[in-house]
């Protein structure tokens, strides 16, 4: 065979490729702005057609995130995901280490018979409204979360792309080298060939996770816009305030009423929930003064840390170290604190809380009046409200949104949360496994089959249409079609095979091991910066020559090529990272830090279970 010659669109190809790493590692460009680069300069620089440059906005990979996070959005809307969250808290509990395990272990294993992008994105909504309800950084759990989803490909020969396509790359293979194998039948692998290394790469990702995790992957930065607690809010009032907490009234204590406890005027705390029951437990959202305080109720209360400590020690209450009962209604999906603002000619004016019988009608809890410089956090309920009064009030985000239907406050932000629709949860349930039938029943195309799925929850009204577009990141989807045609033009200019060629033509002395470790570098490499299957069709028949050549198995050497065309931590190219990219608040540098080490830890565990089980 002749040498591949360095083109000059070859040498624009490596000059592009390095300018977007370069944007990339010293994060000088947003990313979906480095895609959109690439998509421009490639067609002027006349290596792709523009044809080609555009083909990854309808590529299938980025029609399926599309079309994943509608169906996402649709199963969040009717509350599915608020179950699969609390069930997944109560085998975890509260610890960080177990529930990153418990969900990226789960989306691995469901990542092995789908798509992993699917399995990822499905797991997304759950995933953040776990890491919100518990107060763990979402960044502490995505990366997990998609590098298993990633590796969980690679524990059946149907997981992904690579290892779907092989047995049918190697017999292509194998019918044009029969004098090399000797003319001997060629023996497809199983659907489990690939499941004892697949399972050591998965236990090997999880345990780098699970020890080092905490020191290379980012804390949130919690922003106002953000799904996380208004850290405003909680400057100004926290000390005086303070934040929810769960007690228990202990089988000794009287009975008595709120009125006559007095915990607002002694302790300055608010009672936002009471729980009365053994084993089904009852809650008022909004009591009060008339209610009842029993032995073995257990309360939500507000208030700071000293007022409740002064409370628990004076009253003899069991102060729980973590929310149980109401965790899932403190969630900040939930409910939270917002602040409104009596206005100008308001019907409220001169008014007070008790009158207008807010919390028996609307079910909020008025925390603190402020009026000018003042907080008023006593006898709030009886005081005369005035235009331009600022009400502190915590609850249910669907009953702020009654009040500002109702009554004339106006909100300071926007009310968070959405309208469940529980009585859905149903159809939207039909909706999803329709998709995963289509795609693993019917063969269908997997962004058709979710398109289909996320046009059937539009069409029955879970989600509006404007909801379905919001929920999409638009970030993530040109950063993809634009990462593409670079792929392309990596492949279609012959740069990935003048790079296999001098690397793998660069050892004289070549021994099964080296062979092997080059080969999956090789392969990793080209589907970091091209596409994981561009790299198996390039790879697999020049390794398995490779491999003839110094007398070790070809159907050996393809495997190598498949398993590390999932080798693709180190930038955010793989649709996977680059869905958990926004949400989990990730820059490029994040990816590096985080996934070299990844990277290296699976191409040792890789050539480590090739000497254990096949003595290379």
């Amino acid at each position: 065979m002749d040498a591949i010659v360095l083109t000059a669109d070859m040498i624009i190809v490596f000059c592009l490729l390095g300018f977007a790493i370069v944007l990339f590692v010293f994060d000088l460009l947003r990313v979906d702005l480095v895609g959109l680069l690439m998509m421009v300069l490639l067609p002027l620089s006349g290596v792709i057609s523009p044809e080609e440059a555009i083909a990854g906005l309808s590529s299938n990979a980025v029609v399926s995130i599309i079309a994943v996070m509608i169906l996402g959005a649709g199963l969040n809307k009717t509350g599915v995901m608020n179950v699969v969250a609390s069930q997944i808290i109560k085998l975890a509990g509260h610890s960080e280490a177990r529930i990153m395990v418990i969900i990226s272990s789960t989306v691995a294993v469901i990542s092995s018979f789908m798509q992993n992008i699917g399995a990822a994105a499905l797991f997304l909504p759950a995933t953040m409204r776990i890491g919100r309800q518990l107060n763990i950084p979402a960044s502490k759990i995505l990366m997990p979360m998609g590098f298993c989803a990633i590796t969980g490909g690679c524990l059946t020969l149907v997981g992904s792309s690579p290892l779907i396509m092989l047995n049918d790359l190697m017999e292509s293979w194998w019918v044009n080298n029969t004098d090399v194998v000797n003319s001997a039948d060629f023996s497809p692998l199983g659907l489990l060939s690939v499941t004892p290394i697949g399972l050591a790469l998965l236990i090997g990702v999880l345990v780098y996770f699970v020890v080092l995790g905490r020191k290379l992957l980012p804390a949130d930065v919690c922003l106002i816009d953000d799904n996380c607690m208004d850290k405003r809010l909680q400057e100004i009032y926290g000390e005086q305030v303070g934040q929810g907490y769960e007690l228990v009234v202990p089988s000794y204590f009287p009975a008595q009423t709120l009125g006559e406890l007095e915990l607002r005027p002694k302790y300055h705390v608010t009672v936002v929930g009471i729980a009365k029951g053994e084993k089904r437990y009852t809650k008022n959202f909004a009591p009060v003064k008339d209610d009842s305080i029993e032995p073995g109720d257990i309360l939500w209360i507000i208030g700071s840390d000293q007022k409740v400590a002064t409370l628990t020690e004076e009253l003899g209450w069991q102060l729980r170290t973590e929310p149980q009962l109401f965790a899932d209604d403190n969630s900040v999906d939930e409910s939270g604190i917002i602040e409104g603002v009596v206005i100008a000619h308001s019907n409220l004016a001169g008014h007070t809380m008790q009158e207008l019988q807010f919390r028996e009608l609307y079910k909020v809890n008025p925390l603190a009046i402020v009026r000018r410089d003042e907080i008023i956090m006593d006898n709030i309920n009886i005081s005369k409200l005035a235009q331009g009064d600022t009400l502190l009030l915590q609850g249910k985000w669907q009953q702020f949104r009654l009040i500002a239907e109702k009554m004339d406050i106006a909100f300071v932000e926007e009310i968070r949360g959405e309208e469940l629709k529980p009585e859905r949860t149903k159809c939207a349930l039909f909706f999803l496994f329709m998709s995963l039938a289509l795609v693993l029943g019917f063969q269908v195309k997997l962004s058709i089959a979710l398109l289909a799925g996320a046009l059937g929850m539009i069409l029955t009204r879970i989600i509006s249409a404007d909801r379905a577009y919001e929920a999409v990141d638009w970030r993530t989807v040109f950063l993809l079609a634009g990462l593409i045609p670079l792929g392309t033009a990596f492949e279609n200019s012959g740069a990935a095979a003048y790079i296999a060629e001098r690397v793998l033509g660069g050892f004289s002395q070549m021994t099964p091991m080296l062979l092997m470790f080059l080969i999956s570098v090789l392969t990793a490499f080209f589907s970091l910066v091209a596409s994981n299957v561009g790299a198996v069709v390039l790879m697999v028949p020049l390794a398995m020559n490779m491999a003839a050549q110094i007398g070790v198995d070809p159907v050996l050497a393809a495997l190598v090529v498949a398993v590390s065309a999932s080798n693709t931590f180190i930038l955010p190219t793989h649709q996977v990272n680059a869905l958990i990219m926004r949400p989990g608040g990730y820059r490029p540098k994040d990816y590096m830090k985080a996934g070299f080490g990844v990277s290296i830890l699976y191409t040792i565990i890789l050539l480590l279970m090739l000497k254990l089980f096949y003595g290379i």
